[in-house]
C-alpha cells in the first residue's frame, strides 16, 4: 500500500514505494536479473523450443543477451497474431523503440526482455570497455525497424526481398549474439549472414499453416462474434507464386491442395538449402585455412567495416571453435528442410522433430553444420 506523509502548508505528499524509487534511478538487482532470466526461459522452453535447445551450447558469455533478444523476437513474431489492427502493434513497436533508448541510458522499464537486455550490455561493458556495445543500438533498432515494415503480414514481393528480410531481422539477432561475446570477425558475420538467410526463410515457411489458417474469432462478454484478430496471410514471395501459378485465394481455401503450393514452396526452401550449403563450404575452408570463395556482399555496410585482423584466414578457425555455438541455428533450419522435403514439400504434412537434440548434440561433437 503507497503510503503518504504530510508536509507544512502543503497538505499530504505522495511518497512513492521502494521499487518505484528504484524503477526511476534505473536500479536493477540480482533478483531482478534472475526473475528476468527465468521469465525469458520459461516463454522460449513453451513457444520456441528449438531456441530453447540451442541456448544450452551458446557461449556463456552472450548466453543473457540470446535470452533475451530470442524472446524479443518471439514478442515481435507474435505481435500480428496478437493485435486487433496494425496501429495497435505499431505503438507496440514503438514501446520497444523507447525501451531500447532507456536500456542503453541506463534505465530500463520494469519488464523481464529490458532487464535481462540491460544486464547482458553492462556484463559486456565491464568486459570488454564501453565501446563493446556501440553495435547493438544500432542491430536492434534495424531490427525493430524491420518487424515494423512487415507488421501486416503481405506477402514478400519477391524472393530476394525475403531474403532481405531475413538478413535484417534472423541474420542480425545472430550478429548481434556474436556481438555481445565480444567477437569482431568478417568471416563469423558472414557465415552468420548465410544461416540468418536460411533462418528468415524457413521461418516462412513454418509460418505457412499457421498464418493461412483463419484466426481465432474475438467474443464479446455476451458471447458475440466481435471479429478476429487477422485475416488469413500467405507471406510466400509473389514472384514464386506467379512462377508456379499458385494463388493466395486458392491456400485460404484448399490449403495444402492449392495448385503449385509444394512447387513454390520446393522453389523457396531449395534458397534456404543453398544459403546452409554455402555456409557449410565456408566452415570447411576456414578450417583448412583458406579463405571463402566469395566476398561478403555485406562489407562495408553500416557496423560492417572490419580491421585487417577481422580478415585473417589464420585466426579464423579459433573464431569458429569459439562462437560455434551461435552457429547451431543451422542445425534447426536444416532439421526443418529435412522433414519438409520428407513431406514431399507440404507444409501443412510437416512432422515434429524429435531428433533435434541429437543432431544438435553431434553437430558440436563433430563441429559440423
Amino acid at each position: 500500500m503507497y503510503r503518504s506523509i504530510r508536509t507544512a502548508g502543503h497538505g499530504l505528499k505522495w511518497t512513492a514505494p521502494r521499487w518505484v524509487r528504484e524503477c526511476r534511478r534505473g536500479i536493477v538487482t540480482d533478483a531482478d536479473v534472475t526473475q528476468s532470466r527465468d521469465y525469458c526461459l520459461n516463454q522460449l522452453k513453451h513457444s520456441d523450443y528449438e531456441t530453447y535447445l540451442i541456448r544450452q551450447f551458446v557461449p556463456r558469455s552472450a548466453n543473457d543477451a540470446y535470452h533475451a533478444l530470442r524472446t524479443l523476437n518471439l514478442e515481435l513474431a507474435r505481435l500480428p497474431e496478437t493485435v486487433s489492427n496494425p496501429t495497435i502493434g505499431r505503438l507496440r513497436i514503438q514501446f520497444w523503440r523507447d525501451t531500447i533508448e532507456r536500456v542503453f541510458a541506463g534505465s530500463p522499464p520494469r519488464e523481464p526482455i529490458a532487464i535481462l537486455l540491460h544486464s547482458a550490455i553492462a556484463q559486456l561493458k565491464s568486459r570488454a570497455g564501453d565501446g563493446s556495445a556501440n553495435s547493438l543500438k544500432f542491430w536492434l533498432l534495424r531490427f525493430l525497424k524491420t518487424r515494423e515494415r512487415h507488421m501486416e503480414n503481405r506477402p514478400f514481393v519477391s524472393l530476394a526481398a525475403l531474403e532481405d528480410y531475413s538478413e535484417n531481422t534472423y541474420a542480425t539477432l545472430m550478429y548481434m549474439t556474436l556481438a555481445f561475446m565480444p567477437m569482431r570477425s568478417v568471416h563469423m558475420d558472414h557465415l552468420a549472414s548465410h544461416i540468418g538467410k536460411a533462418c528468415g526463410i524457413v521461418a516462412t515457411l513454418r509460418g505457412i499453416p499457421v498464418l493461412a489458417a483463419p484466426s481465432t474469432p474475438i467474443q464479446g462478454p455476451s458471447g458475440a462474434n466481435l471479429g478476429s484478430t487477422r485475416s488469413p496471410a500467405l507471406l510466400l514471395p509473389l514472384d514464386v507464386m506467379a512462377d508456379a501459378g499458385l494463388k493466395e485465394e486458392d491456400v485460404f481455401r484448399m490449403g495444402p491442395n492449392a495448385e503449385g503450393l509444394q512447387d513454390a514452396v520446393f522453389h523457396v526452401a531449395t534458397r534456404a538449402n543453398d544459403h546452409l550449403i554455402t555456409a557449410r563450404e565456408m566452415l570447411k575452408n576456414l578450417r583448412l585455412g583458406k579463405g571463402p570463395d566469395h566476398d561478403y556482399e555485406h562489407e562495408g555496410e553500416a557496423e560492417h567495416v572490419y580491421s585487417s585482423a577481422a580478415h585473417n584466414v589464420e585466426t579464423a578457425g579459433s573464431d569458429v571453435k569459439r562462437g560455434f555455438g551461435v552457429l547451431l541455428e543451422a542445425v534447426a533450419a536444416g532439421d526443418y528442410l529435412k522433414r519438409l522435403e520428407n513431406a514431399n514439400f507440404d507444409p501443412f504434412k510437416v512432422k515434429k522433430s524429435w531428433k533435434l537434440p541429437w543432431s544438435l548434440w553431434q553437430a558440436l561433437r563433430h563441429e559440423q553444420i
